[in-house]
Order: structure tokens, then C-alpha cells, then sequence
């Protein structure tokens, strides 16, 4: 199997079951809309796989092949072993996506990409695919150049980013974990309850917890929010602005960042 089959695979797997889950244990009590807004978040999503595969002459995965057979990259030169070079180049590839999701909520013309994402005013598996094209396209350049530098391998990298679609989907379903589980995974993941804060409509909320994987670069960089001001299931979610149904359509989503 290819590594686009496979994970195509475990993507539709994911998707499957969280959106089963979602029906039986739903988190969050705001109805979730599904005939309006999946149509839409998954058409941006088969549109973002489109652009990637027609746009860009490379995907990380072959910046990763290229720089394996030119020993191209920090870890090449270094001559690191096999085993701490893949956990080097994991969590820095990491770090890389969340200084990458700040600068979005920081920068002005990225933060009219990005909040495509957080225009959504609810949150289920769906909104793991909301991206704008051109923040995906970005998204993907700045993650060549970080596995150029590095030199990761290609397996690493295809492990990212099958981790890094799973994540998606997972940290924005409407589910929750029992209150334990969910405080001790804190430590070292990112959870659903932990990334909803960042789905808030509260600025001083959503501009919170940007870790994907990785719960530790919130706590690391002060960026992290245990909890929101109200009550999980009853928190209001997306941002003040485009909350009206016309939009919330798939071109106004396009459109969004030239207005």
C-alpha cells in the first residue's frame, strides 16, 4: 500500500468511528449542524487535497526522499543515530506546526487565512478539515523547509503527518474523556476538551492551546488554558464575526480572507 493509500485508509477509519462516537457521547450541547456545514468542511478539505497534489511540485514526504538519498540536513551532517534522530526530527517537526499555529493568531494576513478554521460555530470531526487552500499550501511549504533542514527521514515524516491528520480529526471531535484520563493525557497530548478551549469565542480563550500533538509547547510557552471561563458542554464556539448562515457557504469560505 502507498503511503497516500494507507493514509487515506486511516483517515476515513478515524472519521468513521469518531463521527459514531460523536452521535452516542456528544460533549458539547450546541446541535451540530451536520447537513449545513459537513458538505462545506469537507468540500474545502477534497479541495485542499487537490490544490497540494496539482500545485505543489513536492510534498513533505518527497522533500524527505530527496534529502535521504542527497544527505541533505542537520541530522545527515551530524551522522545522529537512527532511533534519536526520528524522535529529534518528530518533536521538532512538531514545535515547527506549533510556532507555525501562533504566528497564525498573531500575524494579521495569516490570521485572515487561518480563522476560515475558527469561523466554525460548532465543532465536531468535521472542522478537522476546515483549512483555507492557501493556509494548507503555507502550511505545507513551511513544513518542506523544516524536513529540509532537519533532514528527516521519510518515514518519519510519513508517521507526522499521518499523526498530524489523526490529531485533526480527534482534538476537534465533539467527545470527551473521563476528567482523570483527560488531566493525566494533558501531560503529554493534546485533548478534545483542551483544544475546544481553543475553538472559544472568547479572544483571551482561543488564542490558547495551539499544540496539535504535543500538550507540552503550551505549558513550555505559557500558551496553555486548563479551562474555559463556562462550562464545556455549554461554551460558545467559533469567533463574533461570520456567524450568519450565508457566511458559513463554501465560497464565502474562500472568499473569507479578502474581506
Amino acid at each position: 500500500m502507498t503511503d497516500a493509500a494507507l493514509r487515506l485508509s486511516l483517515f476515513l477509519s478515524l472519521l468513521a468511528l469518531l463521527a459514531m462516537a460523536e452521535r452516542l457521547w456528544p460533549r458539547h450541547a450546541a446541535a451540530p449542524m451536520r447537513r449545513r456545514r459537513w458538505p462545506v468542511n469537507f468540500g474545502l478539505g477534497a479541495i485542499n487535497v487537490l490544490c497540494l497534489r496539482l500545485l505543489l511540485p513536492w510534498l513533505a514526504i518527497d522533500a524527505a526522499l530527496w534529502a535521504q538519498r542527497k544527505d541533505f540536513g542537520l541530522l545527515h551532517q551530524l551522522a545522529v543515530a537512527r532511533w534519536p534522530a526520528a524522535v529529534i526530527a518528530f518533536v521538532a517537526l512538531d514545535l515547527t506546526i506549533y510556532t507555525q499555529h501562533r504566528l497564525m493568531h498573531r500575524i494579521g494576513i495569516l490570521w485572515r487565512l487561518h480563522r476560515v478554521h475558527h469561523t466554525d460555530i460548532a465543532l465536531d470531526v468535521s472542522s478537522g478539515v476546515r483549512f483555507h487552500p492557501l493556509e494548507i499550501l503555507l502550511s505545507m511549504g513551511i513544513k518542506i523547509a523544516a524536513v529540509l533542514a532537519l533532514g528527516a527521514s521519510p518515514a518519519v515524516v510519513a508517521t507526522f503527518e499521518i499523526v498530524l491528520s489523526s490529531f485533526s480529526l480527534l482534538t476537534h471531535a465533539n467527545l470527551g474523556l473521563p476528567s482523570r484520563l483527560d488531566t493525566w493525557l494533558r501531560w503529554v497530548l493534546v485533548t478534545p476538551d483542551m483544544h475546544r478551549i481553543h475553538h472559544s469565542v472568547r479572544r483571551e480563550e482561543h488564542d490558547t492551546n495551539y499544540g496539535f500533538h504535543l500538550s507540552w509547547w503550551d505549558r513550555l510557552f505559557g500558551s496553555y488554558l486548563a479551562q474555559p471561563h463556562h462550562a464545556q458542554p455549554t461554551m460558545l464556539l467559533g469567533l463574533t464575526a461570520f456567524r450568519e448562515n450565508q457566511a458559513q457557504g463554501l465560497l464565502q469560505l474562500l472568499i473569507q480572507p479578502a474581506e
